[in-house]
């Protein structure tokens, strides 16, 4: 799913911001708990306030994912 994620982040660039979570680093642990992390792939849609708009999990289509970033968009 990488390639797909990375040509969306290029796609979406300066409209969507795109961080990455390192699910085997025990100092991201808290804030693992903190979003309910339980599985891999698992994507967050996060406001400007850092409030969970959207959880996605397990495998996305490109073309759900491009849908689920344009409905936050608008």
């Amino acid at each position: 799913m990488a390639p797909m994620v990375h040509g969306l982040e290029a796609e979406y660039s300066g409209r969507v911001k795109f961080s990455y979570l390192d699910a085997d680093d025990p100092n991201t642990d808290a804030f693992q708990r903190e979003l309910g992390f339980a599985y891999q792939p698992e994507f967050y849609i996060v406001d400007a306030d850092g409030k969970v708009l959207k959880k996605l999990i397990g495998f996305i289509s490109e073309a759900e994912f491009r849908s689920t970033l344009n409905e936050y968009l608008q």
